[in-house]
Order: C-alpha cells, then structure tokens, then sequence
C-alpha cells in the first residue's frame, strides 16, 4: 500500500503517497470524518479508503481540492457519500476527464508501468455532489472544518480546506513543495491573490497538493515567486518584454515558465 500517514495536528493526518509525491489528508470528527482528495484512478482510491478505515470506522465524506486526476480519480472507492468541491469543479472535471485519461495513460505507458496506465483508463470519475459557491462549514462532531473557494490560481476552481481550531490549512495545488507550481492550463495572473488567500489566515501548517508540509514562511517565499512569474508574464502579454528574456529572468524552470505564458494566452479576455 502506497503511503504513510503523518499527524500534523491532533486528529489531522497527511497521507503522504510517494506517487507524485502526492498529498491526500484525513480529519477526524467524533461523528463522521472528512477525506481531502482521493488519489488518481480506483485501484489508488481503494488503497486510500482501506488506510482511512485502517484509522477509523466513522463515516467519510469527500472534500476535492480541485478536479486534475491525481486529486480526484479515485473518489469512487468512498461513493455513495457527499463529495464536497468548488462550483466550478463539476463542470471541469465533466470537461477535463477523458483528456487527463489519455495524457496520463500515455505518461504511464512511456515509463513502463502499463497498470497504471490501464487504471487511469477504467477510472470513473464521480460528480461533486456539494457545489461550494462561499464559505462553508462541515460539522464532523466536536469538528468544524470551513471549505473556502478561491477565483483562479491553479485552476479556476480551487478549494482551500481550512481547521481553524488547529491552524492547518489544505491547499490542493496552489501551493507546491519539493518541485515547482504546475503552471499547465493555470492562471498565473491570478495565482499570487489566491496564495494570499492562504496566509490571510495565519495557518502553522500548510499541507501543499504535493511535497512535505509546510509553513507560512516557504508560502511568503512560493508568494513572491508566483508573484515574479505573474509579472514576467504580464509583461510579456503587453509586448514590454519578450518570451526568451522572460524565461531567462523566471525564479522557475524554463519548461514551467513556458506553460505559465502559455496559460496566460489560453485565458486572455477570461476572468
């Protein structure tokens, strides 16, 4: 079974999968308990739902931090159950689905793992069936966890799961340690305001979409980064700058910064 739990606060684990260096995370309430993302096909998501109940026999309900398939794919090991996302994930994950399938088989393929490859292919993604439009709180029992949507940064739809009791914030994909942020099909003008998002509220620990926990100092860091790639950017879509010079002058890696100007043309004239 892929990964090891991580306690980072009472009652608040990571699921640290050495997958994609992927986080997934468990919250325990005294009635119920609360899964943050579900891996990316069903073989993974049934590994997830056998360490949840490893650690616990109440019943779960899904949060999805956004709709990308390492996050998602595997949330039909939990269903029936609430599945808690922002608004707009339904909808992008319904259009993304069988895109990422042929990406990710095709990935999986070239690095001679075929099971894998094969899984992505029969997984079935299921619909959020809790749109989250504004800030929402799940009472697990002695446990209330708020769920906060951003407008655009990673994707347009992620989802910030925050513990104010314990000061420990979710972030899906905004927020990125042990490799760069995934600039493909992101917003990277926006991206910054949604980091932003996160330290407005003061969290100890921040648990990012893939790599070891962090603290609100790598997220100031990871900020002013997003920040500088945000500007390269900007300068590059107003023809003040050109594209090599902007690559030359990134915090990130050529390839990463090419996708994050590449995104920006995708979304001009989009919100």
């Amino acid at each position: 079974m892929d990964g090891r739990w991580v306690e980072v606060a009472e009652g608040v684990l990571v699921r640290r999968h050495t997958e994609l260096d992927l986080n997934t995370g468990l919250v325990l309430g005294e009635q119920g308990c609360l899964v943050i993302d579900t891996r990316g096909d069903g073989v993974q998501g049934a590994e997830l739902a056998a360490a949840v109940r490893e650690v616990t026999p109440l019943p779960w309900r899904v949060v999805l931090t956004h709709a990308h398939f390492d996050h998602s794919f595997g949330a039909s090991a939990f269903a029936p159950c609430e599945i808690w996302a922002h608004q707009r994930c339904g909808p992008a994950l319904a259009a993304g689905a069988e895109a990422d399938k042929k990406a990710w088989s095709e990935y999986y393929r070239e690095q001679g793992r075929p099971e894998v490859a094969e899984a992505i292919l029969a997984a079935e993604p299921v619909p959020p069936t809790h749109p989250v439009a504004e800030r929402t709180e799940l009472d697990l029992g002695g446990r209330v966890v708020e769920l906060l949507p951003t407008e655009h940064g990673h994707t347009d739809h992620d989802l910030l799961v925050w513990l104010p009791e314990v000061s420990v914030v979710f972030t899906g994909d905004l927020v990125e340690q042990g490799a760069p942020p995934a600039f493909k099909g992101s917003w990277p003008l926006a991206w910054p305001a949604a980091v932003e998002q996160v330290l407005a509220l003061k969290p100890s620990v921040v648990v990012p979409g893939h790599g070891e926990p962090v603290d609100r100092a790598f997220v100031r860091e990871q900020l002013a980064e997003l920040g500088r790639v945000a500007e390269l950017c900007a300068e590059v879509s107003a023809g003040r700058l050109d594209r090599a010079a902007a690559l030359r002058r990134s915090p990130y890696p050529e390839d990463f910064t090419a996708d994050a100007l590449q995104s920006v043309t995708n979304h001009s004239g989009h919100a």
